[in-house]
C-alpha cells in the first residue's frame, strides 16, 4: 500500500479525474497537489539531492511552465508536492520530452515506494481541491 502506516492507513481516495487532470484551475492558474511515498532509508539522501537540484533540471521546470512549486517531506516518507502552472498537461509532455528529466527521473526513481516497472509520476496520487483563500 503506497500510502499505509502511521497517519494513512488506508490508501488516499482519488476522484474520477484523469490521472493527470489538476487539482483546481480558477483565474488561470492550476494548482496541482500530489502525494508520493520516499522510502525511509533513502529519506536524508532525498533531502541532500534536492539541496543540489541539476541547474537544467530547474529550467527544463521553468520552460514547462512549473511555478511556486514546492515539495515537503514528512519524517515517514510521505512526500507532497506543489505546483503552480498555466496547463498541467501541457507541463507534464514538455517534461516528458526533455532529456534532463528523463535523467532526473532515473536518478530518483530508487527513492520511492512505486510498482516495480513504474515511475514516481505513475505512482503519485493527485489531490483535489476543496478550498482555496487568496
Amino acid at each position: 500500500m503506497l500510502f499505509g502506516g502511521a497517519g494513512l492507513r488506508t490508501p488516499v481516495p482519488t476522484s474520477d479525474r484523469a490521472p493527470s487532470e489538476p487539482m483546481s484551475k480558477g483565474d488561470d492558474v492550476e494548482r496541482v497537489c500530489f502525494l508520493l511515498r520516499v522510502r525511509k532509508e533513502r529519506i536524508e539522501e532525498y533531502r541532500r539531492r534536492h539541496t543540489e537540484v541539476w541547474p537544467g533540471m530547474l529550467d527544463a521546470l521553468r520552460d514547462a511552465g512549473w511555478r511556486n512549486y514546492s515539495l515537503f517531506l514528512h519524517d515517514d516518507g510521505l512526500l507532497v508536492g506543489y505546483l503552480e502552472t498555466d496547463d498541467f498537461a501541457a507541463a507534464e509532455r514538455a517534461m516528458a520530452a526533455a532529456d534532463v528529466n528523463t535523467r532526473w527521473q532515473r536518478e530518483m526513481a530508487p527513492f520511492f515506494k512505486a510498482p516495480d516497472g513504474s515511475t514516481a509520476d505513475d505512482a503519485r496520487v493527485l489531490l483535489t481541491e476543496v478550498f482555496h483563500l487568496d
